[in-house]
């Protein structure tokens, strides 16, 4: 019986050393594949919150990494990306995360002017829940759609929360967390913009990577 036992635990150690090589293995294959993915609907989305007629110069040569907890949910250094025209700022995109969505972080790109109007908001990456939370993407729903144009009047400006808690965003039935996490982050990328503009351009250039 004892020898059975020890045949029994060597076969399921054996097992689950298989299962985890397996595991790392195919993330290790997958890994370029996804940053490779990641990078392409970047720019996707880029073009489209600063498109060529917003630059002449590429937005490539304009970005910086910025790692602001405060203002961009993390403190890990995200891209911004600054359009420049005729030697003038036309706007930016800048990456933030939603820290609080109802499944974990979400990581938005924002767009906006030089004078801090939305030019509009994207998701790059989310766990939100499917059928509801995911309706911050624009493939499933247009809600996104109501940042454009929109801008921050002052810190205290009571209208960036969602119609429960007294401002003008919708939310999804079922799903308010969501969609206050994304207006919340927005708002603070346009506190960012209002009040401490030289981030922007003092952080450290991007790196050869992005």
């Amino acid at each position: 019986m004892l020898e059975m036992m020890r045949k029994n635990a060597l076969t399921l150690a054996l097992f689950a050393l298989a299962c985890t090589a397996v595991v790392a293995l195919t993330h290790q294959l997958t890994r370029h594949t996804i940053v490779e993915q990641e990078q392409a609907q970047l720019l996707r989305v880029l073009d489209e919150l600063l498109p060529q007629s917003s630059h002449d110069e590429p937005l490539f040569d304009h970005c910086v990494m910025l790692g602001n907890k405060q203002f961009l949910g993390s403190s890990d250094a995200l891209p911004v990306f600054t359009a420049v025209k005729n030697g003038q700022i036309q706007g930016y995109a800048i990456e933030t995360i939603a820290p609080d969505g109802y499944s974990g972080e979400i990581k938005l790109v924002v767009g906006l002017d030089a004078d801090g109007t939305l030019s509009g908001v994207r998701v790059l990456n989310h766990n939100e829940t499917p059928g509801l939370g995911d309706k911050i993407e624009l493939k499933k729903s247009p809600w996104v759609l109501n940042f454009n144009g929109k801008s921050l009047a002052g810190e205290n400006d009571m209208r960036w929360a969602v119609r429960s808690d007294g401002g003008q965003f919708d939310a999804f039935t079922g799903a308010t967390i969501t969609p206050r996490a994304v207006v919340k982050a927005v708002r603070k990328v346009l506190l960012l913009v209002n009040q401490q503009p030289q981030l922007l351009t003092q952080a450290p250039a991007c790196g050869a990577s992005l």
